[in-house]
């Protein structure tokens, strides 16, 4: 079978399975690239990896730092129900390393579910799992997009307006649904 159709194929049943509400995001799955410099990741991760690898303590050290934007928190929490996260990092980038830890207190305070989060690990060629990044036209790396029924609404790339990713992703929200 030819391998773009096998693509084609992947990305039409992610797409379709992303605008259902029952979506949970994809079970880790991933491969582990090791360099000359680093362990880098590749493939479909979860928090909990990130938490239990010694080789990222960058994410256990950086989730001690900050705060979570409180309307940011508002919002996530009141619409935690109308929409899903994929996200695009690589484990090897130290803007990933220091924006992760920004989403991931936002979730904890929000009570946001981590099931509708889609973390995908890019290697250092910005190159991950089921040509994911061409689908979602990653080319830097953390970008985080938010989606309504499988449709882009919008996205915060690396360090965005603020480089307080929470406080951006809380405004793309709140902005949707108070236009509704």
């Amino acid at each position: 079978m030819n391998k773009t159709i096998v693509v084609a194929i992947i990305v039409s049943v992610f797409i379709s399975c992303s605008s259902s509400k029952q979506m949970n995001a994809p079970k880790a799955n991933y491969i582990v690239i090791a360099d000359d410099k680093e362990k880098v990741l590749k493939g479909y991760i979860n928090k909990s990896i990130l938490d239990n690898d010694p080789t990222f303590k960058w994410f256990r050290e950086n989730m001690k730092y900050g705060v979570a934007d409180s309307l940011a928190v508002a919002a996530f929490h009141k619409h935690a129900k109308d929409f899903k996260l994929i996200v695009f990092g690589g484990t090897w980038c130290e803007d990933t390393q220091a924006m992760l830890p920004f989403l991931y207190r936002l979730i904890e305070k929000s009570g946001y579910p981590e099931s509708n989060i889609t973390l995908v690990a890019v290697d250092r060629t910005k190159i991950g799992p089921d040509d994911l990044h061409k689908v979602y036209n990653v080319t830097n790396v953390p970008t985080f997009i938010v989606l309504i029924k499988g449709e882009e609404i919008g996205r915060v790339v690396e360090f965005g307006k603020y480089a307080q990713v929470d406080k951006e992703l809380g405004e793309i929200v709140s902005n949707t649904f108070a236009k509704h």
